[in-house]
C-alpha cells in the first residue's frame, strides 16, 4: 500500500493580515490620559504607530474606547466588547469577532519606533499551523506585537472567561512562534509614563 504524502503547512501572505493598532487601554500610568492622544514632539503617539504601519499594509484598524471621533480620522475604529478594560486581550477579542480577515495583527499605540518590516518579518515566520506569532526583542517577548488566526478566538473566550488576563499564559495554550526582532531591540520601546514620555521626548 502506498503511503499518502504528508501536506506541509502553507505560508501566508500579508495580504492575508488585517492589523490592529490597540489603543483601548485605561493608561493607568498615564494618569489616566487617552494614551494614544499623549503627544511625543507634537504628535499623537498614534500617529507615529498609524505612519509606521500604513506604509506597510492597506489594512488597518483602531481599537479604542475613547475620542473615537478622533481616532477614526485615521482607520476604522471599533472598542472592546467586554467591560471594565480587562486589558489588551479585550481589543484582541473584539478584533478577532469584528474583522473578516482569517489572520488579524496587533500592536500597541504606545511604540513610536516600530520596526519598518515589521509586517513581513512577522507574516513570514507564520504558516497555516500557527495559532500565535509573537515577536522577540532578543531581550524580552514583545506580548503586544502579535498576529492571531480566528481559530484562536474559542480559547479566548474560554480563557476570559475563566477570569486569566495574562496574555502570555494564553500562548501556552496556543501553537505560538517567536519572532526574532534582536537586530532591533530599540523598536520596540514603549512609553508607559509622563517620566518616559519626556525622557524619551530629550532624545529625540
Amino acid at each position: 500500500m502506498s503511503q499518502q504524502p504528508r501536506n506541509e503547512p502553507s505560508l501566508i501572505n500579508t495580504s492575508d493580515v488585517s492589523w490592529v493598532i490597540l489603543a483601548g487601554g485605561q493608561a493607568s500610568r498615564m494618569n489616566g490620559n487617552d494614551k494614544g492622544l499623549v503627544t511625543l514632539a507634537d504628535k499623537p503617539l498614534i500617529e507615529y504607530v498609524y505612519q509606521t504601519m500604513s506604509l506597510q499594509t492597506d489594512s488597518i484598524f483602531i481599537n479604542a474606547n475613547r475620542n473615537l471621533d478622533f481616532y477614526r480620522q485615521y482607520a476604522p475604529t471599533f472598542s472592546d466588547q467586554l467591560a471594565d478594560y480587562p486589558g489588551p486581550l479585550a481589543g484582541i477579542h473584539a478584533a478577532l469577532k469584528q474583522i473578516d480577515s482569517e489572520w488579524v495583527g496587533f500592536v500597541p499605540c504606545d511604540c513610536p519606533k516600530l520596526p519598518s518590516d515589521l509586517v513581513s518579518k512577522m507574516v513570514a515566520g507564520c504558516d497555516s499551523d500557527t495559532d500565535i506569532a509573537v515577536a522577540h526583542s532578543g531581550e524580552s517577548l514583545q506580548p503586544v506585537v502579535t498576529i492571531f488566526n480566528k481559530r484562536v478566538l474559542p480559547i479566548l473566550e474560554q480563557f476570559l472567561k475563566n477570569g486569566d488576563r495574562k496574555i502570555i499564559l494564553l500562548y501556552v495554550l496556543c501553537n505560538t512562534v517567536e519572532i526574532d526582532f534582536s537586530q532591533q531591540p530599540q523598536a520596540f520601546i514603549n512609553l508607559n509614563t509622563p517620566s518616559e514620555l519626556q525622557q524619551y521626548g530629550e532624545l529625540l
